[in-house]
């Protein structure tokens, strides 16, 4: 039998040194850089691992794969962030992560909301593995508020790093409501002294401003978010003046400078601006942004000083490394020159230590998502619903509408016509022709959301409409159109392009951004400026995640705290089938002067 040449190099990777494994995953050979140096020490990070612990894709029921042959989880990463202190010593780095840590996957999901960890006294799963794996400290992340603050220190009160968010303040005060930064007192081998030399490393933690806004129910009156320079400015000084030799920043913030918001709040991607305008930080981790940046540089514009920048993927797919040479003049260490690189976590195996540390709670996980809660007439699938009306997102739309007409009914806004907004979250969700199962609805529904309606007119339902076919390119009539190619136009998410089910209508993709809604109808009539409608919306959209108009000041008509995932799962369990001809209706399409794009 011929050797299956992924065991094959499996095997070859857990044979190797450290340092010869390291190589493999993309390790340089910066030991022996920077021959000036009095010492060396390595950061490592990691980000938004949103709960992955294992390399499983719990949607799959199978080993997580891409078509980059990505491989994800904590584990992984731990065998990497390992073979490091064993290359460096374990006295010469530090590990961080930048956040979005317990929400995401569905092992967290479980332990979440299903059977909440604050209930059942259980250990969070990813407390769990980040306790296994050793960190220096941790920094909250956006989604580390989606289930409420007594949720989140239950959370912190189970780690044993330091969980930190410098720019969140208690509401109407200046007081940070977590701990705003941590001194790390290393011991580091030196060049030009027999044994080891102190060395202080501080590492101030921020959090991302738009949780004001995508978790208001849980923050609004108790949580403030101050702007990222300015906290930064703020507390780097202090760091210096409390002894930091040298100061790391964990963001969870992109570095882009942009929002997905309006000018009102802080900047969402600041993590440059931050570099750029505040003295005194030799490097930064960042996340939030889901992006590879093994290393990027940035120029201090007081100092002249060059910032060192990475970001490690998202899910634990990579792991930033950065080294940072210092030579000690004067009796005080200073940065002379640094460097970073990106991991492939694809090149080990899993540390042991972090699956027996969660091993019991992933198999409750996976028995759950697999039990089967109906029976699909047909496959849906959602591999063109970011072109086409797809019965699949009608499955959402239909279940949204339902829950609040039922809701309303009896009340004056039960009069007005239910409206839904849903978009297409995941290309690869899929119903199978057959049993579907809960991991199937999650695959579809992959966020955490909960259900809200409020009331539009039909100027704001335009308006909002005209927002969304915006993540569509431009094509000429007569153009060819590959479907792959004209959507996510101008960076937009697919989670940002919302789909309303309820009313008929044409997104002209030959004319300019605001000029698209070629036709909207309810009834066969076009619908009036002044027409009332309910809308069925998620809590981030409400809240004012994308920045999509009127919404976000719309009067809320309905909030039960209903998460639409359940929902779609209880609706599914009570009716025991799934049949498109019960709530497909194709009520959207793209056009070009009329003509449809898509047969």
């Amino acid at each position: 039998m011929a050797e299956d040449p992924r065991m094959s190099r499996r095997g070859a990777i857990g044979a190797l040194s450290a340092a010869s494994a390291l190589a493999v995953a993309g390790w340089p050979d910066t030991a022996a850089a920077s021959s000036a140096r009095d010492a060396l020490i390595t950061v490592m990070g990691t980000s938004d691992l949103h709960g992955y612990c294992l390399n499983w894709d719990y949607f799959k029921d199978a080993e997580y794969t891409n078509a980059a042959g990505d491989h994800i989880g904590i584990a992984k990463a731990a065998s990497l962030i390992e073979r490091i202190r064993a290359e460096r010593g374990r006295g010469n780095t530090l590990l961080f992560d930048s956040g979005d840590t317990i929400q995401g996957s569905s092992l967290a999901t479980y332990y979440n909301t299903v059977e909440p960890f604050t209930e059942t006294g259980e250990i969070h799963p990813m407390a769990r593995a980040m306790n296994a794996v050793g960190y220096d400290a941790v920094v909250l992340g956006n989604h580390e508020f989606n289930y409420g603050i007594d949720h989140l220190n239950a959370w912190i009160e189970q780690m044993d790093a330091p969980v930190l968010g410098a720019n969140a303040v208690h509401h109407g005060t200046d007081d940070p409501a977590y701990r705003p930064y941590v001194l790390r007192r290393m011991h580091v081998e030196t060049t030009d002294k027999p044994g080891r030399q102190p060395l202080v490393v501080g590492v101030l933690g921020l959090t991302n401003p738009g949780s004001i806004l995508w978790d208001r129910r849980h923050v609004e009156g108790k949580l403030e978010f101050r702007d990222l320079v300015e906290s930064a400015a703020h507390w780097v000084p202090v760091m210096r003046a409390h002894g930091a030799d040298v100061v790391i920043v964990s963001a969870h913030s992109g570095d882009s400078g942009t929002s997905s918001y309006g000018d009102d709040l802080p900047v969402e991607n600041a993590s440059a601006m931050v570099a750029e305008q505040v003295p005194g930080i030799d490097a930064i981790l960042f996340g939030h942004a889901h992006r590879d940046v093994p290393e990027r540089f940035v120029t201090n514009r007081v100092t002249g000083e060059r910032v060192l920048m990475s970001m490690p993927s998202y899910w634990g797919r990579r792991l930033s490394v950065m080294d940072l040479a210092l030579r000690r003049e004067r009796g005080r260490w200073r940065v002379v020159s640094k460097s970073a690189v990106a991991l492939n976590a694809n090149t080990v195996e899993e540390d042991p230590r972090v699956v027996a540390a969660v091993q019991d709670q992933h198999a409750t996980a996976v028995s759950y998502v697999n039990q089967v809660i109906a029976t699909s007439v047909e496959e849906l699938s959602a591999a063109e619903a970011c072109w086409r009306d797809t019965a699949i997102v009608d499955y959402i739309q239909h279940v949204q509408t339902e829950t609040v007409r039922a809701a309303l009914r009896g009340t004056p806004e039960g009069e007005l016509p239910v409206i839904s907004i849903a978009a297409p979250f995941n290309r690869s969700a899929v119903f199978p022709a057959g049993d579907v199962s809960i991991r199937d609805m999650a695959g579809l529904y992959i966020y955490d959301n909960t259900l809200l309606a409020s009331e539009l007119t039909g100027a704001q339902v335009r308006d909002y409409l005209e927002h969304a076919a915006r993540y569509f390119a431009r094509v000429a009539p007569g153009e060819r159109v590959d479907p792959e190619a004209i959507t996510n136009a101008g960076g937009t998410p697919d989670y940002n392009f919302d789909q309303i089910a309820g009313l008929v209508y044409d997104i002209d993709i030959s004319r300019p951004e605001g000029e698209r809604i070629t036709s909207l109808t309810l009834d066969g009539r076009e619908v009036a400026d002044d027409q009332r409608f309910v809308m069925a919306v998620n809590n981030y959209r409400q809240s004012g995640g994308g920045n999509f108009p009127h919404i976000a000041d719309a009067p809320v008509v309905y909030n039960r705290q209903v998460e639409v995932r359940q929902a779609l799962i209880d609706h599914a369990t009570a009716r025991g089938t799934i049949d498109p001809a019960e709530f497909h209706t194709v009520n959207w399409r793209l056009v070009r002067e009329g003509e449809p794009v898509f047969e």
